[in-house]
């Protein structure tokens, strides 16, 4: 089923299998993220986050660019440092929004993700581009340092590439990106729905509690010493064992059948 979309910056779509994609629908503007986008994208991760049927977030865009970051002429209409500290406020919590939701998030990338939407594609969980995409943190050019890109970034990236990328504003190629690790793969461009296809199939093939819990312990425990780390990943994995999905999964391995999970 189609639903209506929360608003017409991004398009809204919910599958009868929980499948959400998100398509921001700037075009005209290769949809940079103005205060608009970023309100539509918010709106559209929350409306995510209440739905307990979700399972899985695809992130596309529409037109000739996945995105190439904030609205520069917006942002220089209004030169006042409250106005800055709030709208990079706005970003951070829409970023983080992507971090705590309780599914996957995959970016499908095309044409140009630069500055902060590059930041996009590395705070998505998962990312699949096409071949012909490019990728750049490129604000020094302009005399911005990107900064709040240069958050995700390093969380994905080496630092020695995150630097380079931030220092030079150099582009990179989508297969260098592959290589990095700012993406998972680089695919031909008639590959790349099939692509996203596939990596949301074997996510739906997994229990919704196990991909909850697993996320959450995934990004909290990068930011921990190792063995605050273990401490925590002991305990989730303690949790998980009690849980429906997981009893299943091993009386399932035991009777050497297929999991039925509950969905």
């Amino acid at each position: 089923m189609n639903d209506t979309p929360t608003s017409d910056a991004v398009q809204y779509e919910r599958d009868s299998r929980g499948v959400i994609t998100l398509t921001m629908n700037r075009p005209a503007s290769f949809n940079s993220l103005s205060e608009e986008m970023l309100g539509a994208l918010q709106a559209a991760l929350d409306r995510v986050a209440a739905d307990e049927g979700a399972r899985v977030v695809v992130l596309a865009a529409n037109g000739k660019a996945f995105c190439p970051g904030h609205n520069l002429k917006e942002m220089v209409e209004r030169p006042s440092l409250d106005y800055y500290r709030k709208l990079f406020d706005q970003c951070s919590r829409m970023m983080l929004s992507i971090l705590k939701l309780p599914v996957p998030v995959i970016a499908r990338v095309h044409g140009i993700a630069t500055a902060a939407g590059c930041q996009l594609v590395a705070q998505c969980d998962l990312a699949v581009a096409s071949g012909n995409a490019s990728f750049a943190v490129s604000g020094v050019n302009y005399g911005l340092f990107c900064s709040t890109p240069s958050v995700p970034l390093l969380r994905n990236v080496s630092p020695k590439h995150a630097m380079e990328m931030l220092l030079t504003g150099d582009f990179i190629t989508a297969q260098q990106a592959a290589e990095r690790g700012l993406i998972n793969r680089a695919v031909e461009p008639e590959q790349l729905d099939a692509e996203v296809a596939r990596l949301v199939a074997s996510i739906l093939d997994k229990p919704r509690e196990a991909v909850a819990l697993g996320k959450d312990l995934f990004y909290r425990q990068r930011e921990m010493g190792i063995e605050a780390a273990y401490q925590l990943a002991g305990h989730t994995m303690a949790l998980n064992m009690i849980d429906t999905c997981a009893q299943e999964g091993f009386k399932a391995f035991t009777e050497k059948r297929k999991p039925a999970w509950k969905t």
